[in-house]
């Protein structure tokens, strides 16, 4: 050291002791950081994991990195000592002491093995290189960022991914559980393959976030300068988290079907039991209209639904073998199709007993009338005894001709109408009597 010269103007006593001090508290400040980084659980972690991936590629370089990084402050402690004993020789250190301290402290006199010199492909090293304390010092610090930079990443995902998949696994756990309680198993309901998928999922998932955790970290977007700067990538466990919400709701609503089956039954048998009387009804109405109705198309009436009532037999089985599963969506089912039965039967006798319905509106309209001409004392009057007679003998005997019978009370309203209308007398002549009309 020393031939070549002191690398620019030769310290004073001062300006050493100053450089001697500032270096010193480095020393301090990175002997406790590297002490920090030798202790910390994910380091220790990284050194006995069975690693794979990305992970055992990057923690076998920064591995090297932590090794390197120790060659070099065991240089730079050296380097200290050396200037500061040589510095404690003398109170006024001669010119060739400060010289040999400027070169010392300021020139490329540390001989460092194995260094990784900037931009170095693949983290090759060098088999020794030439720095100064200032350059080992920044050479430290960048291989001390990076490193600890990929411990805090890996001890961040195991920090925190393990445990939510085992929370998850014990309420995947829980809920096979459960749905093998309703009858949810693989290969007999779609929910039980799911539970199943789910099962190997989160197996395999865990098994790649303990042996490959840098898989599993997303760095910040921004590049922010603190350590393990970024975020644990979750996207995986939050796809499987859902997933086992989606077949808990189904589980649910088999439980619910499980409580309230055999209300639903019963309620479903009344509105089958509804529509078979109505359509009973329909058809003895149908009866009567033919019998009683001339000249009007009946539309027949169909059957009771004998497919719902097997259906409905095969629900009960269902619930009796509890196959709540099953019973699930065969419920919703014939809970839509009877209500649609009982409105079809419904339908059914509206159409039947139309022309029945229209006959009574005849009749309530012929006798509304009848009483309307009473009240004023107008019931005697021989033209409206004679057309209420027709359209009494109409409407009351069977079969009955409802276009005739419409076409008489017609008629006798007519008739009504022109006797309870006041007629003005023609001028010069008395008030003539209405004219008949047939």
């Amino acid at each position: 050291m020393g031939v070549a010269g002191p690398p620019g103007p030769v310290m004073d006593r001062d300006e050493v002791d100053r450089a001697l001090a500032r270096l010193g508290a480095e020393h301090e400040a990175i002997e406790t950081s590297l002490l920090a980084l030798q202790d910390h659980a994910g380091r220790r972690l990284l050194e006995g994991a069975e690693l794979t991936g990305t992970t055992r590629e990057r923690w076998a370089a920064a591995d090297a990195s932590i090794t390197l990084l120790w060659t070099c402050f065991d240089a730079y402690t050296d380097a200290l000592r050396t200037a500061r004993e040589l510095r404690s020789r003398r109170r006024w250190p001669s010119r060739d002491d400060l010289v040999e301290l400027t070169e010392l402290l300021r020139g490329e006199s540390i001989a460092v093995s194995g260094t990784l010199p900037p931009g170095a492909p693949d983290g090759r090293a060098r088999l020794s290189e030439l720095l100064s304390l200032e350059a080992l010092v920044t050479r430290m610090n960048d291989l001390y960022a990076g490193s600890l930079d990929l411990v805090v990443a890996a001890d961040t995902v195991w920090s925190a991914l393990p445990a939510r998949i085992d929370l998850l696994s014990a309420e995947l756990q829980r809920t096979r559980q459960l749905a093998h309680s309703v009858g949810v198993r693989p290969g007999e309901h779609p929910a039980g393959d799911d539970l199943e998928r789910i099962t190997r999922a989160l197996t395999a998932l865990r098994a790649q976030v303990v042996s490959d955790p840098l898989a599993f970290w997303k760095p910040a977007a921004t590049g922010s300068a603190a350590p393990g700067g970024g975020r644990p990538d979750t996207g995986r466990y939050d796809r499987e988290a859902r997933a086992l919400e989606d077949v808990r709701r189904e589980i649910d609503a088999v439980l619910t079907v499980r409580q309230d089956a055999e209300a639903r039954l019963v309620k479903l048998r009344d509105v089958l039991s509804r529509a078979d009387r109505t359509l009973a009804e329909a058809r003895s109405a149908r009866g009567e209209v033919l019998a009683k109705i001339a000249a009007s198309e009946v539309p027949a009436v169909s059957g009771p639904p004998t497919a719902l009532q097997e259906q409905l037999t095969t629900a009960a089985e269902y619930r009796r073998n509890g196959q709540w599963h099953r019973l699930s969506p065969l419920l919703e089912s014939l809970e839509e199709k009877a209500e649609d039965e009982l409105l079809r039967a419904r339908e059914s006798l509206t159409a039947v007993t139309a022309p029945l319905a229209v006959r009574a509106e005849l009749r309530g309209r012929l006798d509304a009338y009848k009483a309307k001409v009473t009240r004023h004392g107008m019931a005697e009057d021989p033209l409206l005894v004679e057309r209420y007679d027709a359209a009494r003998r109409m409407l009351w005997s069977a079969p009955c001709d409802l276009r005739a019978a419409e076409a008489a009370v017609l008629r006798y309203q007519q008739a009504a109408a022109e006797v309870l209308t006041p007629r003005v007398p023609e001028q010069g002549g008395p008030a003539g009597r209405r004219g008949e009309s047939s």
